[in-house]
């Protein structure tokens, strides 16, 4: 089942997930009147202490049957938003205050009814709220307290709710309950699914006056059908009193509980409607797959013959490639065979260029000595014209009045310097 949370009133609490609100639908909804109205039975003109009564809702439901119920809550502006609510007056009232240290008088109470409060105190809290309730409840007045299944509730789930500070087991709640309160009437509540059939002459629910109601319970199937054992419940509800004489006659058996709505009921049906649609869905989808389904097939055909092709492309790739690295090594041998008689060439232009530097000094070197060949002819004619000027008088010194003379001619020379 689900909690169904609207959007709140104005001026009302926002839903937290733990605190229940009269706005709330489902499961939530379902547990919480749910007690209220399993109590209403025993409060009937009774002074009722509602003890964490948190919005209010069952604080006034128990005061349309009780003398006057008393709502108690921790939050003052929970009791503030209740006193606006159900309003003030000498049949419900409110008050701000801990369970633990009620401003209340000693036996002021018939009946305290205290849902789903003892588990958000701490451990060394819960002794002290029990010895309040027995202290302001009247000698023979009755405690109709609830608390959730540690068990079930926490443990078999792994569930940790976060508001609540100490969970108990059965007999940790009976140990508790039983230093104030050791008559005790156990019942168990949990959300289920049934079948139920009954009698149109059946006596109505809300008729108090009448003794335990005959109730018979099956589980099976097809194969077998055997008495239904009552089940553990999600929680716990106590009907506890100093004495055994004064707890109250067996109610009935069983006890049942749906809204004015009846909205889980018209869930389950939304929810079987949106099956059936889901159902058609997907039959539709099941005919699509199927009519795709060749078609599947045929690419996934595709898909193999392009492979394969892909496959024969890579295979001409790899030895086109491995081609393609020979004529490459090829090309490799034959511009390195390139480059080493442009290494040649460049060795043998140079060598030429030497040569013909060479050929230029030597025709150079050459023309010189034809100019000087050519100045030294001109100086030989020169040097012969001037001999043959000269060949009389060397002729007259060689002979012998020439060898006569020669001392003389000195001896002028001398003093001619």
């Amino acid at each position: 089942m689900s909690t169904i949370v609207p959007p709140p009133a104005p001026g009302a609490s926002a839903f937290t997930g733990e605190r229940f609100l009269p706005s709330c639908r489902g499961e939530i909804a379902y547990e919480h009147w749910h007690r209220y109205a399993f109590a209403r039975r025993w409060v009937q003109g009774k002074r009722v202490l509602d003890a964490a009564c948190g919005e209010g809702y069952g604080t006034a439901l128990l005061a349309s049957v009780a003398s006057s119920a008393v709502g108690i809550d921790v939050d003052f502006a929970t009791i503030t938003h209740a006193r606006a609510t159900y309003g003030e007056g000498m049949r419900v009232r409110f008050m701000a205050t801990s369970c633990t240290g009620l401003p209340l008088p000693s036996a002021s109470f018939d009946v305290i009814v205290s849902f789903e409060t003892i588990e958000h105190l701490e451990a060394e809290e819960q002794p002290d709220m029990l010895s309040e309730f027995a202290r302001v409840l009247a000698p023979d007045g009755i405690l109709i307290i609830s608390s959730p299944n540690r068990r079930l509730y926490s443990d078999a789930r792994g569930y940790a709710n976060s508001y609540h500070l100490q969970e108990l087991y059965r007999e940790d709640l009976a140990k508790l309950l039983g230093r104030r309160f050791p008559a005790q009437r156990w019942y168990h509540q949990r959300i289920a699914c049934w079948s139920g059939i009954w009698s149109e002459n059946a006596q109505p629910a809300g008729d108090e006056t009448q003794s335990a109601r005959a109730l018979e319970a099956w589980i099976g199937d097809g194969a077998n059908v055997v008495p239904y054992e009552a089940p553990e419940g999600m929680y716990f509800i106590v009907v506890a009193a100093r004495d055994a004489k004064a707890l109250p006659d067996e109610p009935a058996s069983l006890s049942l509980f749906t809204d004015v709505d009846e909205s889980e009921l018209k869930r389950a049906d939304d929810n079987a409607r949106e099956a059936l649609r889901l159902d058609a869905l997907l039959r539709e989808s099941n005919e699509a797959v199927a009519r795709h389904t060749g078609h599947i097939h045929h690419l996934e055909a595709l898909v193999v013959e392009r492979d394969r092709l892909v496959a024969e492309r890579d295979a001409a790739i790899a030895g086109y490639g491995e081609t393609v690295r020979e004529r490459e090594a090829q090309l490799a041998e034959r511009d390195a065979k390139i480059a080493a008689h442009e290494q040649q060439l460049l060795e043998a232009n140079a060598q030429r260029a030497d040569r013909e530097a060479e050929l230029v000094r030597r025709n150079d070197t050459i023309a010189g000595l034809g100019k000087r060949a050519a100045v030294l002819e001109i100086e030989k004619v020169r040097l012969e014209a001037a001999l043959a000027a000269q060949a009389p008088q060397i002729a007259h010194l060689e002979s012998f009045r020439g060898w006569l003379g020669w001392p003389w001619r000195r001896l002028l020379q001398w003093f001619a310097r």
